[in-house]
């Protein structure tokens, strides 16, 4: 009798055995530590996803090539990147996503204007090229977690004149190191808010021409998922090509 109740004890605790036995849970990956979630007022940005950071996209201080002198932010739209210059030769280099409207900007210019969870209102030429888009927000937009400039947002003035270009924050981590089909310099909240308390108004801005970036940076290029990559770009594949081409599948 006394084995029997023993038998049926341990067929009781062999599932809470089981359990012990199994391995652990994998982690949830950690917070890059300088990417960690931010209270910022009223507020809460996000933790940047570890998926989206790399050696080339997380902020770090490096040597630095170009003439520019220390306090002077360079913009290279090519290598998509931003650099805060901190001493002879050495700067902080931030990831950047580059819009239209960076693009089409090169020279110089100078910070006249900061502000913290800016608003926002579409230019007149925004509304009119794509209404559907832009036209609810005419009336502009508050500074907020929903708004396209993000935690902060730097102005760029040239001649006492707004240049309408900015570098700002955004919460769409994913654009990083892309082309964008909208926007200025847009960076990693946690990496505007940084450059943002290194900048003092008057600071000196310079964009890079195209000669400029190829001189300093070397060469680089799109990816075939829309990454910046140093170097040429590389050879389509036979299946690429074809899919570019536009010929059907049934023909090949």
């Amino acid at each position: 009798m006394t084995s029997r109740i023993l038998s049926y004890a341990l067929m009781a605790l062999l599932p809470f055995l089981a359990a012990c036995a199994q391995a652990p849970a994998p982690e949830t990956p950690k917070e890059h530590p300088l990417y960690p979630g931010i209270q910022d007022g009223e507020f809460f940005i996000e933790p940047v996803p570890t998926r989206y950071l790399t050696p080339d996209t997380v902020r770090q201080e490096v040597a630095y090539n170009g003439p520019e002198k220390p306090g002077t932010i360079v913009v290279d739209t090519f290598a998509r990147r931003l650099y805060y210059v901190t001493d002879e030769g050495r700067a902080m280099r931030y990831a950047i996503a580059v819009g239209r409207a960076g693009l089409a900007f090169r020279g110089n210019a100078t910070v006249q204007r900061k502000r913290e969870w800016p608003s926002w209102q579409p230019t007149a030429n925004m509304i009119r090229t794509q209404p559907e888009m832009y036209a609810p927000y005419a009336a502009g937009l508050p500074g907020g977690l929903q708004n396209p400039l993000g935690a902060r947002a730097l102005y760029l003035y040239r001649g006492g004149r707004d240049t309408m270009f900015r570098i700002h924050g955004t919460v769409q981590n994913a654009s990083i190191g892309h082309a964008t089909s909208a926007g200025c310099i847009r960076l990693f909240n946690q990496d505007a808010i940084d450059l943002y308390g290194r900048v003092n108004l008057g600071t000196p801005v310079k964009v890079r021409t195209e000669a400029e970036s190829l001189a300093l940076e070397g060469q680089f290029h799109d990816d075939r998922y829309g990454r910046i990559a140093p170097g040429p770009a590389e050879p389509l594949t036979e299946e690429e090509r074809i899919l570019l081409s536009g010929v059907p599948a049934q023909t090949r």
